[in-house]
């Protein structure tokens, strides 16, 4: 009855601070859905709200936000990646790294990859000999 009432008065968009229209955009964008029903769509916009306040308050207590008064993008890749609730979301909020460092990284993995594959053959060759 509330939701019904909220979709007569107009008042729907002010009990939620997301853009329903952006929400209906990004629902839309999955192929399995045709049409989207006013309720489902102010609901998954409420959720999506509450979801982004609970990651952001989470972030900021468990992070360095009470130190500088502020929430930083650290603070929530630190939560996606500690997290095992928020873990999900760690493609989505990798920690940032210099790209020299990154460069590094791959140089390092590809080296360490040659060097797992020596291994591999000469474990082999052991078990021949056994």
């Amino acid at each position: 009855a509330e939701m019904a009432a909220a979709r007569l008065s107009g008042t729907e968009n002010r009990l939620v601070s997301l853009p329903l229209s952006r929400i209906r955009v990004i629902m839309k964008s999955s192929p399995e859905v045709s049409s989207i029903n006013q309720d489902a769509l102010f609901l998954t916009a409420k959720a999506t709200e509450l979801f982004v306040q609970y990651l952001a308050t989470y972030s900021y207590k468990h992070g360095r936000g009470k130190e500088k008064n502020a929430l930083t993008y650290t603070d929530l890749s630190h939560t996606a990646e500690e997290c095992e609730t928020f873990q999900f979301l760690a493609d989505i909020l990798p920690k940032k790294i210099l790209a020299s460092k990154y460069l590094k990284m791959l140089e390092k993995e590809k080296r360490d990859g040659e060097v797992r594959e020596d291994d591999d053959e000469a474990e082999e060759e052991e078990d021949e000999d056994k």
